[in-house]
């Protein structure tokens, strides 16, 4: 993927596409360390303060739409330095605890919102609710019809409870999202590849997220 230089667009291009609710996040109280973030773009951060940096970084993320310049800055860095958002996310998944939490429910984010574009996902999803309208954990969440802003605003529902710090709840939706879509690919009628792989997809981040809710 290539290196985005705006981190709004990076982290949440997919609000961009007008779905889902924007979050409604203020910068007071969260940024980064700017001295603790040139040392580690530098080469020289201890592990220690890596650690410190990655969970500023995780508690950052999901209010990085208001930040002051100086952390949006710094962050934009540290993701240059990295190589982009893949990258990231993968320095935040070696952190345990809420680094790594935070980048796998990221990662299902982004999963949600390119299944939102699939139109056989959207169909299988249909087809499913026609038999159970609001599955397990969900009913709080899901919208009523289903069309192709469903995953999306799930997607969006899940940060909006980052940025309010409920991860617990965060997690709990994430865990029942990811337990309703393998459900609708190992229920589906003849699915197609983008439904197999989808349910493929989810089994593996549903044991991920349990995993790093785990390391809590």
């Amino acid at each position: 993927m290539p290196l985005t230089r705006s981190v709004a667009e990076l982290l949440h291009r997919r609000h961009g596409a007008s779905r889902g609710t924007r979050p409604e996040a203020g910068s007071d109280g969260y940024g980064l360390d700017s001295r603790r973030a040139g040392q580690f773009t530098e080469g020289t951060l201890a592990p220690q303060e890596e650690e410190r940096l990655a969970d500023e970084v995780a508690e950052l993320l999901p209010h990085s739409w208001d930040i002051p310049t100086k952390s949006r800055e710094a962050l934009t860095s540290i993701i240059d330095h990295l190589g982009g958002q893949r990258e990231l996310m993968a320095w935040l998944d070696r952190h345990p605890g809420r680094p790594r939490l935070i980048a796998r429910l990221y990662v299902l984010m982004g999963h949600l919102d390119r299944y939102s574009d699939d139109d056989a996902v959207v169909a299988a999803l249909h087809s499913a609710r026609e038999q159970e309208p609001f599955p397990a954990g969900l009913r709080d969440y899901l919208l009523p019809q289903t069309n192709d802003e469903t995953l999306g605003t799930l997607a969006s529902r899940m940060e909006r409870l980052l940025v309010e710090q409920r991860e617990e709840d965060a997690t709990a939706l994430a865990l029942a999202t990811t337990a309703w879509l393998g459900d609708v690919a190992d229920n589906a009628d003849s699915p197609g590849p983008a439904v197999l792989e989808m349910g493929s997809v989810m089994g593996h981040l549903r044991r991920d997220i349990e995993e790093s809710a785990g390391q809590r």
